[in-house]
C-alpha cells in the first residue's frame, strides 16, 4: 500500500509487529514505514507527519549524494568496476564489441556509428557477466558458511535496491550496479540477502545473523550506500 503525506511517497508494510519503524532507503530516498496490521492508516498518517523534518533531511543527504554523469560512452568518460576508477577510451571495430580493462584505462571497441543507447546496453551486458564471475565465487561460499542456500539468483537494474529475496520461492535478485562496487559491499548484499530466508523482517535476530557471520557489515554498507551512484534515467 502507498500513502502520499506532503508529496512524499509512503510505502506502507503491514507486518506483525508491536511498533511503526520508518525508513528512508537508499539511493535515493524512498520512504518505507513497517506497521502493526491491526493500525489505521490514519495513525500511520499522522505518525509519519510528526517525522517529515527528519525524513526531508535524510531525502537531502540523499539528494546531495554525489552521482555519475549522465554518459555518452566517449573517450575521457569514466566506469567504475569494483570500485575502481577507469577511464573510458572509445574505440572503432566492425568485428565485433569489446570492453577491455588495461591499466586505468576502460577500452571499449564498437561500431563508430554506434548510439550511446547501445554502447550503454552493451556495457551492461559486460557488467553482467563481471558480476556472474563474482556471484559464483561468493554466493556458494557464504551458502556455505551460514548454511542458507537460496535457490537460484538473478541480476538486473535497480534504481532503489542493491538487492531482494523471494522468501517464498528463495530466489535473490542483485542489482547491476554491485559490478561498479567494491567486492566487499557484494559480499554484504549477498549475506544481507540469505538472512531474509531465515528472517523476513529487519529486526534484531536477523541484525544477529549478519554480527555473526560479518562483524563489520555496518562499515561495508556504509561504504556501499556512500559510493558514488549512478545517472538516474527514468526506467
Amino acid at each position: 500500500m502507498q500513502i502520499v503525506i506532503s508529496n512524499i511517497p509512503v510505502e506502507v508494510i503491514r507486518k506483525n509487529i508491536k511498533n511503526m519503524h520508518l525508513s528512508v532507503l537508499p539511493p535515493d530516498g524512498r520512504v518505507r514505514v513497517s506497521a502493526p496490521v491491526t493500525l489505521t492508516n490514519e495513525a500511520i498518517t499522522m505518525f509519519v507527519r510528526t517525522k517529515l523534518g527528519w525524513i526531508k533531511k535524510q531525502q537531502e543527504k540523499f539528494q546531495q549524494q554525489p552521482r555519475q554523469s549522465e554518459r555518452q560512452y566517449v573517450s575521457g568518460e569514466t566506469l567504475y568496476v569494483w570500485g575502481r576508477q577507469y577511464f573510458l577510451q572509445v574505440e572503432h571495430s566492425y568485428k565485433g564489441n569489446a570492453l577491455v580493462l588495461s591499466g586505468d584505462k576502460a577500452i571499449l571497441t564498437v561500431r563508430k556509428e554506434s548510439t550511446a543507447k547501445q554502447r550503454e546496453a552493451y556495457v551492461n551486458e559486460w557488467y553482467r557477466e563481471q558480476l556472474k564471475n563474482e556471484v559464483t565465487k561468493h554466493l556458494p561460499k557464504w551458502e556455505k558458511i551460514t548454511g542458507l542456500y537460496c535457490s537460484g539468483w538473478q541480476s538486473k537494474y535497480m534504481t532503489t535496491k542493491w538487492g531482494t529475496c523471494n522468501t517464498s520461492t528463495r530466489k535473490v535478485w542483485l542489482n547491476l550496479q554491485l559490478a561498479k562496487k567494491p567486492v566487499e559491499c557484494l559480499e554484504y548484499v549477498i549475506l544481507h540477502e540469505l538472512a531474509h530466508l531465515r528472517v523476513k523482517n529487519h529486526g534484531p535476530e536477523f541484525v544477529s545473523i549478519l554480527n555473526q557471520y560479518m562483524p563489520q557489515w555496518q562499515e561495508r554498507k556504509r561504504l556501499l550506500n556512500e559510493s558514488k551512484l549512478d545517472y538516474l534515467l527514468p526506467r
